[in-house]
């Protein structure tokens, strides 16, 4: 099956909203979970859950999705400067014609230029609507992509350091690398207006000192900058749980989990979180970003609990540390793709991070009262057998941590900022007597896309046995016309294809057709293998390394996975390790986004696959507790 569009709109009085495949005009937003709405035909009024609100009713013919990898990288760069440019315009609903005329002004564009990626953008509310299109006369757009290259080099040496050079010492660079590749100059108001269209912040931060960028940004006092208003601005950040969960058949002991949450730094309140027995890793960051962005309703129904949890929509900001994570290519598309930053904390300033760490520290204190906790340090620990004690599974301490975010965490009053997080989440959204809300925020429709989005990718050579990743093959008969396919006007080099996986299950890749410019599922070559996790086949990797193994295949590592899961279930009541082993495979099986049959035109976003063998450096959370268990 296809995936619904990815659509996104911002809840409000007037909104044209549909539920059910029935039209509403939305009439007053009564609280964050319903709104007033007034059918369009029958003139009924309705009570309806915002959760379960749409842009527009299910069609077939709407049935598209962005296509992100079908875009030139050269291309995006211009759609991302393009929407910095109409940025502070966008959705003004008190915008003027002065306001339009102001910033064409500004970056040199005709004032019809800047209406037209206006309405353009604001129909879609896509990056990729902004992306150039190609003229009928050759193709070109102003500036070739060389050209563009330079300047970006250019701005990136010359203008973006502690050396502050002027625009014109930029221009006489661009002019002299031009000169030297046989390219046409651009003019200095080009570059001008490139260097005027970076954000205000990375000027800062990349050409003032470190004192002058704490000054600019307030960042004493605790205070956070531009975080003025529900997921203005979302901090991220991983760390192991102080607490020994136990496996959901034998309930015997396995390790502590460890967690990657999500903070609304506006009204404290939690945005997002994702538990696992793995490391931190890309994936980790995606799952919490996609509990931050879609709504919350189906965890709370799934675990039965009589709750508010308002929080969804796409963030302004997502701000996190500096692992490697976090710097992937897929998130940094997939932030293009749905209009919103990331921010990386400054090394050597603790405060950038410090509500998401007191958050964790406040739940640490919590965890500590549940049997099975490790506490954390060896001192408070002394005398307790956490393997002993513990009695909760994966699935168990979710539902726990959950109601304890819900009903508990969200409904406290918290000294930060003089009220409860729901009722500061509240007050920004709708507003109060004095102040006015900013409304609802934007909504996905498409929740599948946007998990999707988030999955890592490699880029591989179709060859006659189909594609090789990690030594396994995949084929499928879609792959036969792009069989020892070579790069346009270069022969000799063989074409790279986007192959995208979920590390829980690796038995599909999904497949980027660069011609019909959709997604395929493309199974094991031999589909007689088992499924199995990206984490299992580094195990089986490294023990046929350790075996002495020099020339790895396909048969050899599904032989070597055959017995180990022999030798795990034998002793899986005996040993620990067995049992994690287990009880991972089980948790991802549970939680891998399944595979559809044909992804037609499926949004997908670039990124890297992380390699987990590297995960042992990660080290986050330095700042949040002085004292760590051994």
């Amino acid at each position: 099956m296809p995936r619904k569009a990815r659509k996104e709109f911002t809840l409000q009085q007037g909104s044209s909203v549909y539920h059910n495949d029935a039209h509403y005009i939305v009439l007053q937003i009564t609280n964050l979970d319903y709104v007033l709405a007034e059918n369009f035909h029958t003139k009924q009024i309705d009570k309806l859950r915002i959760s379960e609100l749409s842009l527009s009713p299910p069609s077939p013919e709407d049935r598209r999705v962005s296509v992100i990898d079908a875009i030139e990288d050269d291309d995006w760069k211009v759609a991302q400067q393009r929407l910095e440019i109409i940025q502070p315009l966008v959705h003004k609903h008190d915008r003027t014609v002065e306001d339009v005329k102001s910033v064409a002004t500004e970056h040199g564009y005709h004032i019809n230029t800047i209406y037209k990626w206006l309405r353009l953008y604001e129909a879609d509310s896509s990056l990729m609507i902004l992306s150039p299109k190609a003229r009928s006369d050759s193709g070109s757009k102003k500036l070739s992509s060389e050209v563009e290259k330079v300047i970006d080099e250019c701005i990136e040496s010359e203008y973006l350091n502690k050396q502050r050079k002027s625009v014109a010492a930029v221009h006489r660079l661009v002019k002299l690398e031009c000169r030297k590749a046989t390219l046409t100059i651009p003019h200095v108001n080009t570059v001008r207006n490139r260097i005027k269209s970076l954000s205000e912040d990375l000027k800062i931060r990349q050409r003032c000192s470190k004192d002058q960028i704490h000054d600019a940004l307030h960042m004493s006092m605790g205070e956070f900058p531009h975080a003025d208003y529900p997921y203005a601005v979302i901090q991220i950040d991983h760390t192991p749980l102080d607490i020994i969960l136990v496996d959901d058949v034998y309930r015997l002991p396995l390790e502590r989990p460890w967690v990657t949450m999500a903070i609304d730094v506006y009204s404290r309140m939690v945005a997002g979180f994702y538990i696992s027995f793995e490391k931190p890793s890309a994936l980790a960051v995606g799952m919490c970003l996609s509990n931050v962005i879609l709504p919350k309703d189906k965890l709370l129904a799934e675990y039965d609990i009589d709750a508010s949890w308002p929080c969804w929509g796409v963030p302004r900001t997502v701000h996190a540390d500096n692992a490697k994570e976090f710097r992937g290519n897929m998130l940094k598309k997939a932030c293009q793709e749905y209009a919103f930053s990331i921010e990386w904390r400054p090394v050597g300033r603790p405060h950038f991070g410090g509500h998401i760490e007191r958050l964790l520290g406040t739940f640490a204190k919590e965890i500590h009262t549940l049997p099975g906790t490790t506490f954390s340090n060896t001192q408070q620990r002394r005398g307790y057998d956490s393997d002993k004690q513990s009695a909760l599974t994966l699935k168990e301490f979710e539902h726990w941590l959950t109601v304890l975010i819900t009903k508990s965490y969200h409904h406290k009053l918290h000294s930060g900022i003089n009220t409860t997080p729901y009722q500061k989440f509240e007050e920004g959204v709708l507003g109060t007597k004095n102040t006015k809300g900013v409304g609802m925020p934007r909504k996905i429709d498409d929740e599948e896309t946007l998990k999707t989005n988030l999955l890592p990718y490699v880029e591989r050579t179709v060859q006659d046995y189909g594609i090789r990743i990690d030594d396994i093959c995949y084929y499928s008969d879609v792959l036969r016309v792009w069989i020892n396919a070579t790069v346009e006007g270069r022969s000799k080099l063989k074409r790279k294809f986007i192959c995208r996986r979920d590390p829980r299950d690796i038995s599909t890749i999904w497949f980027f057709d660069p011609q019909l410019k959709c997604y395929f599922p493309i199974p094991y070559r031999n589909t007689a293998h088992p499924s199995m996790t990206i984490w299992e086949l580094r195990k089986v990797q490294k023990k046929l390394k350790d075996d002495g193994a020099v020339h790895v295949n396909e048969e050899m590592i599904f032989s070597a996975l055959e017995t180990m899961r022999e030798i795990e279930q034998e002793a899986v009541i005996k040993t620990k390790k067995s049992r994690k082993a287990v009880q991972r495979r089980k948790n991802a099986e549970k939680t891998a986004i399944s595979s559809p049959e044909v992804y037609e035109k499926a949004s997908v976003t670039k990124t890297e696959f992380i390699n987990d063998e590297d995960d042992d450096d990660i080290q986050p959370f330095d700042e949040m507790l002085e004292v760590r268990r051994d």
